[in-house]
């Protein structure tokens, strides 16, 4: 199969044939899924989050342990733009692709819980949660919900009720590692399957953009669809620039329903 820049038929229904065949498909999902959810990405000219900020001076490690305060100002627009967005077509197709067993693995970049809203089960989530929140002082965990809508409500900054430490989202800042068993599952899956899906991902970001190699190293197909070129685009089966919540979808029921 060539690589196809664009959605044509033939690109489309070479990808569903992939979709057919596979036995191990895993999923590798970045911000480009989301951003039809309303969720802005990190790297898009004007509108991704890293064109208006420095990622180091607001999102890293360092800068939440000396000024907590300059972090949750940066990220309150962000935590209320995911808290209110819903899962889009592509989400809601990945997950009927694992409910028909199709899809055996999601590796996602994201921290926005979307493909778990959609019923997604197998999701490793490469880059934390906002799911929980963790007490930088006694290290005793939250579900985030109600310290995160009165944040983003009133800006009330969230603490510890027991200890009164900051509590800091469960995503991963700038300067830490990644989860070491999300890691290590991550490799395993994509070093086990038979076809490898990028959905959504510049793949510019180390080392969860190695995994795609990783499986086509080992003799996987791969799929990219992706608004902008990524460096393994060479390596794939097949390559779709056009806008993944509208692709996914049309492959999976090209797939599924014929």
């Amino acid at each position: 199969m060539n690589p196809s820049p664009r959605a044509t038929g033939t690109a489309l229904e070479d990808a569903a044939e992939l979709f057919r065949r596979a036995k191990r498909m895993v999923v590798l999902t970045g911000a480009g899924i989301s951003t039809p959810s309303g969720i802005p990405d990190f790297r898009s000219e004007g509108t991704g989050l890293w064109s208006r900020d420095e990622p180091m001076e607001v999102a890293s490690l360092s800068t939440f342990r000396t000024h907590p305060e300059r972090f949750f100002k940066w990220f309150r627009p962000l935590a209320g733009q995911i808290f209110n967005a819903q899962p889009n077509a592509a989400h809601r197709a990945l997950a009927e692709l694992e409910q028909t067993g199709s899809v055996q693995t999601i590796i996602t970049q994201n921290i926005d819980m979307l493909h778990q809203k959609a019923g997604s089960k197998h999701v490793i989530e490469m880059h934390g949660t906002l799911q929980t929140l963790s007490c930088t002082r006694c290290y005793k965990k939250y579900d985030s919900a109600d310290f995160l809508k009165k944040f983003i409500d009133d800006e009330t900054l969230p603490l510890c009720p027991d200890c009164s430490g900051v509590l800091k989202p469960d995503v991963i800042l700038f300067g830490e590692q990644l989860p070491q068993s999300a890691w290590f599952e991550a490799q395993s899956a994509a070093r086990g399957c038979d076809l490898m899906v990028v959905a959504g991902s510049s793949l510019e970001v180390l080392p969860v953009a190695g995994l795609p190699m990783q499986a086509v190293d080992r003799g996987a197909h791969l799929i990219v669809i992706n608004n902008s070129p990524t460096y393994i685009n060479v390596r794939a089966d097949v390559v779709i620039m056009d806008d993944v919540a509208t692709i996914l979808p049309d492959i999976a029921k090209r797939a599924l329903y014929g």
